[in-house]
């Protein structure tokens, strides 16, 4: 390769390797660094198409009850235990019929194309093992299943999921079932 061909490639390779870094950049930005679950601009974009797709999916808000007191008393690594494993239950839970996201801090969000909840409370409810421990963790749920909404949008859903979950905070306590429909 000549000396001008050389010149007039490294700004192509220059550029092509700052791009490289900025789609991983993007595509980390879009992801959880510790649950591996999408961050609510992934999982948005996501879910809008997923629910064009299965307009009789559920929409669930989920938030760790007592999630200040579990840090204060057993550790901020025991909280980050907890905020894992309920990210690896919401997901196995979902299987290939929907996908989870985390929206930050002890909020989580799912969109799953079956409408029932069979077991979720269950699962997100168990206990813990950390350190030779066992943690309580306790999972408010909010649900919305799209085919009850006069128009079938995502801010929709959130927002119905959302008041239903506090809803049922309110007249149940933050322990029990917590699952609720809206």
């Amino acid at each position: 390769m000549d000396t001008q061909s050389l010149a007039l490639s490294l700004p192509l390779v220059g550029w092509a390797a700052h791009s490289a870094l900025l789609t991983h950049r993007l595509a980390a930005a879009r992801r959880d660094p510790l649950t591996g679950l999408h961050t609510r601009a992934g999982w948005t974009t996501r879910a809008e198409r997923f629910i064009r797709r299965h307009r009789d999916s559920v929409v669930l808000l989920l938030d760790l009850d007592d999630f200040k007191t579990l840090n204060d008393t057993h550790g901020h690594a025991a909280g980050d235990a907890a905020l894992t494993a309920t990210a690896d239950r919401l997901t196995a839970w979902c299987d290939r019929y929907g996908f989870a996201g985390r929206l930050g801090g002890d909020e989580f969000v799912a969109v799953h194309r079956h409408p029932h909840l069979n077991g979720l409370t269950a699962i997100l409810n168990a206990p813990l093992m950390y350190e030779g421990h066992w943690l309580p963790v306790s999972v408010s749920v909010g649900s919305c299943h799209l085919a009850d909404l006069p128009h079938r949008s995502l801010s929709e859903a959130l927002a119905a999921a959302d008041a239903a979950m506090y809803e049922h905070k309110g007249t149940t306590g933050r322990r029990g079932p917590r699952t609720t429909t809206h």
